[in-house]
């Protein structure tokens, strides 16, 4: 029992830090996008939903007392109630989703698909909703479709692939994973 805590305990902290590299790998594109939503679907998918969470809540835990783990090499609790902190916040939602549904629905494809995709269409409303409200804040008012516009519409399409990719990439190395220590 005791070796499992300690393998599980270096899997959530192994997959904290492959979220902060992702994190700092931007995509130059018209409207640049980081790995960093790839990492989290990659690691709900290796590692389970339980894991996942623990990992996803650690990484936003190291960039809030200040390690430079978020996008552009960033931290600090700013960065979290910054215009983008609903976002990485919304991280946490997903995992807590996926986690959630995996563990009612079991891990079949269609079930970890729509648990992806239901924990992003949420990380977009938390942090579109965050977003509004602290540029309304600090900038001018601004409406729901101008930051969808700006925060959601332009990473749909980057999104929804990241989701392909990792489930293939979570199904070709689950293997990798034990399956006795493999947490839903």
């Amino acid at each position: 029992m005791k070796n499992n805590t300690v393998k599980n305990m270096a899997l959530c902290g192994l997959f904290a830090a492959v979220i902060a590299v992702c994190s700092w790998i931007s995509i130059p594109t018209t409207v640049p996008f980081t790995l960093q939503t790839f990492a989290i679907f990659c690691t709900l998918g290796l590692i389970g939903g339980k894991r996942g969470t623990v990992s996803v809540l650690l990484y936003i835990i190291l960039g809030a007392v200040g390690l430079p783990v978020f996008a552009g090499f960033s931290g600090g609790i700013g960065v979290l109630l910054g215009t983008t902190g609903g976002y990485i916040i919304g991280f946490l939602f997903t995992a807590l989703i996926y986690w959630g549904m995996t563990s009612l629905l079991g891990e079949k494809l269609p079930a970890v698909i729509a648990a992806m995709a239901l924990g992003l269409i949420v990380c977009y409303a938390f942090g579109t909703a965050w977003f509004i409200f602290v540029y309304s804040k600090n900038t001018e008012p601004v409406g729901i479709m101008t930051a969808l516009g700006w925060c959601v519409f332009p990473f749909i399409i980057p999104d929804v692939l990241k989701i392909a990719l990792s489930v293939v990439i979570s199904r070709r190395l689950s293997s990798y994973v034990k399956p006795e220590a493999k947490a839903a």
